[in-house]
């Protein structure tokens, strides 16, 4: 066992000390840090320290929590025990911040009598997106600095904030320029020698003082709309409340009520599941550790279409050069202006500079001209979903793209395996599946044909780290891993609603459960239209869905889909959509019934987790929770409900089984019928979490 000490490093520099937290790579706050940093105040104290400066290696100065440490033992000391040692302490204790200082290590700082920060740092306490709040102060002292609302809209959202933001709200004392240790070290050295007073969070009431709570109560129920059926946030509210109306030692008890409630419940252990989960999936099982990706620094993407342009801009956001190409000159100015436009609104909103707005205008060039394809060390294909017109693009890609170079297809749906056999470097040919909007969806689905080579997978890893996206690597099918398991939900949709039910109970089931839009208004928002030409291609029907397209029902962009809209966009429910239903039921012959709610949630979600699970067998995904990733970063299910896999080890695979088997027997619907591996797990008594990872197909 590593001794405290190693944890934090005790520096001198005259008579202000120096307290560095090293728990690469992010500073958590683990047993050994906690009892390091209160050793650490103690040995500052016996050797006459004047000011102690508190400090984080590497690079950051906290992430918070060690969360492998909840549901287990606590072992001392805890926080509130190292806060205690630096709010009686008589040293001045200054917090430098570098990187991020989230949760309980904004915590700490927020305890300290001091905070100091680089302007590049990150302060915040995301705890709700974890499915709690902040269990050791946070929710009590922040308010005391910046106000109620301040502190609850920081709190509730989970979102950081700059440093200059801080210091502006008045929560950091000071931003230093250059070297943050020997700026926090003069800056502590010159607030002793001055004599200068500091009030301890806890101790302060002019920012909480007569309080408002009628506009503290709006500004919580404002932001609780957000929530949707998300427990965390109404406990931030909660905690956040009691700092202005009760004192601070009550605060303290009331926050820790809603902490240990949150973090043994459902919603935090679902959250906690998708936070290791997207750290996880970033790990290949096969891949070697020495695999190396190939450099990348100018990439050119053909299509300037709304995905093309879309995945064009995630470079130039983060100071990557990009080409996007078009076959003519007013396609590519239509698709080069929106994505201006785009970038125009977040100045206009005040999210991003005009300086900022120019380098990533002047890092996105168009062209109407295949040969820039000759420069790029990646080329990104991004046209329209028809295999004859990939093949065809690729094969000209293959001829002008230099050796060595990745080519890569946008695909959502389309076989990899045929689009690189248009080339004749096939090793080299992945799917890099961005989702809609490009620019803004964090997902991105790496497809993995059989001929991928690992320096090409490593290669679209490591863009897709670089401008910011979630990898998850999958295996070569229709639809891969995403589109293939939403697949299933629409014939039971359509079964569901032949059998009784309407496209608002759908949609109010689905919508209840927490996703932030049911099916019918999903399809009506990207156009019923587009469906029906899927299906068309495949040879597939869905006959009320059909029927609404052959009326001229697209959804929201003619007025009328599962819906009709009004001139807000407002859903309503059409007498017509429902005619339309009863008259295909009674040709059908289908006698119509009343569906529970149970009975609709459990048909839309079964047959995801029993395909989630065919996808498991056929090594299409390498774990379950890369599915529930998936799902939770695009797809819009709630992350506090953990994702479909999560969903059914919950609800026991044993009863999911029995459940398929029930609903296959009563619809005659062999997509319900559960596959082997379900009926394997559920005969061993195990669950997908621990039926282990494997290499993707």
């Amino acid at each position: 066992m590593q001794d405290d000490a190693q944890f934090v490093e005790h520096a001198f520099d005259g008579d202000v000390h120096v307290l560095r937290i090293a728990n690469p790579p992010v500073n958590t706050l683990r047993t050994g840090v906690r009892a390091g940093l209160l050793a650490g105040i103690q040995r500052c104290t016996r050797e006459g320290a004047r000011a102690i400066v508190l400090i984080g290696t590497g690079r950051m100065f906290s992430a918070g929590a060690e969360m492998t440490e909840f549901n287990k033992p606590r072992q001392p000391p805890s926080l509130p025990e190292v806060f205690d040692a630096i709010e009686n302490s008589k040293i001045p204790i200054v917090a430098a911040i570098h990187g991020s200082a989230l949760g309980g290590g904004l915590e700490v700082a927020l305890a300290c009598h001091a905070r100091v920060a680089l302007a590049s740092a990150q302060l915040g306490l995301p705890e709700v997106k974890r499915g709690f709040v902040p269990g050791a102060g946070g929710t009590q002292r922040l308010p005391r600095l910046i106000g109620g609302e301040a502190a609850l809209k920081i709190i509730v959202t989970g979102e950081p904030v700059r440093a200059g933001e801080a210091l502006k709200l008045g929560f950091i004392d000071a931003v230093i320029d250059g070297d943050l240790e020997q700026g926090a070290i003069a800056w502590a050295r010159e607030a002793a020698k001055s004599g200068r007073s500091f009030t301890l969070a806890r101790n302060r009431r002019d920012k909480i003082e007569g309080a408002d709570m009628a506009a503290f109560d709006a500004a919580a129920a404002a932001l609780l709309k957000r929530a949707r059926g998300q427990e965390s946030p109404k406990g931030c509210v909660t905690a956040v409340r009691a700092a202005l109306t009760a004192a601070f030692d009550e605060g303290l008890l009331v926050e820790r009520q809603q902490f240990t409630r949150l973090v043994e419940g459902e919603q935090s252990f679902a959250l906690r599941h998708i936070f290791f989960g997207e750290r996880e999936a970033q790990r290949v099982p096969d891949m070697p550790a020495d695999t190396q990706p190939l450099p990348v620094k100018n990439t050119v993407v053909i299509g300037a279409g709304t995905m093309g342009g879309g995945i064009a801009m995630n470079f130039a956001n983060v100071g990557m050069p990009v080409t996007v190409v078009e076959t003519t000159q007013e396609a590519l100015d239509r698709g080069l202006a929106k994505c201006h436009a785009n970038w125009e609104r977040t100045v206009t909103s005040g999210r991003l500079s005009q300086a900022e707005f120019e380098k990533r205008k002047a890092l996105l060039k168009g062209s109407t001209t295949l040969d820039v394809v000759k420069d790029a060390d990646l080329v990104i294909e991004a046209i329209y979903e028809d295999m004859g017109a990939k093949k065809e693009i690729f094969a000209k890609l293959d001829a002008l793209a230099r050796p060595g170079v990745v080519l890569a297809s946008n695909t959502s749906t389309l076989d990899i395996d045929a689009i690189a056999s248009a080339t004749k470097r096939p090793e080299l040919v992945v799917g890099m599946h961005f989702f809609s909007p490009a620019n803004v969806m964090r997902l991105l689905e790496i497809v993995r044909g059989s001929a991928s080579s690992m320096a090409a997978i490593a290669t679209a890893m490591d863009v897709g780290k670089r401008i910011n996206k979630l990898n998850v690597v999958v295996g070569n099918c229709d639809g891969f891993v995403g589109n293939r398991i939403t697949g299933k939900r629409g014939p039971q949709m359509e079964a569901l609603l032949m059998e009784g039910a309407l496209p608002q109970d759908i949609d109010r089931v689905m919508e209840g459960y927490g996703m932030a839009m049911g099916p019918c208004a999903t399809g009506d928002l990207a156009g019923l239209d587009i469906g029906a030409a899927v299906r068309r291609a495949r040879g597939t029907v869905a006959p009320i869905a059909d029927a609404l397209v052959a009326l001229g029902r697209f959804g929201q962009k003619t007025g009328k889909g599962w819906y009709m809209y009004d001139e807000k966009r407002t859903r309503l429910p059409d007498p017509i959509v429902e005619a339309t239903i009863l008259d295909l039921a009674e040709k059908s012959q289908v006698r119509r019934r009343k569906i529970e709610d149970s009975e609709i949630l459990e048909r839309l979600l079964l047959p995801m987790v029993n395909e989630g699970a065919k996808i498991l067998e056929e090594g299409i995904a390498s774990r379950a929770i890369d599915i529930d990733v998936i799902f939770c970063n695009g797809f819009g299910w709630p992350a506090w409900r953990g994702g479909p896999m999560f969903w059914a080890d919950r609800m026991g695979l044993k009863a999911v089984r029995d459940k398929l088997a029930q609903y296959a027997a009563a619809t005659n619907d062999p997509n319900l019928k559960p596959c082997a591996l379900i009926e394997r797990l559920a005969a061993e008594g195990g669950s997908f979490a621990n039926s282990g990872a494997r290499k993707v197909a």
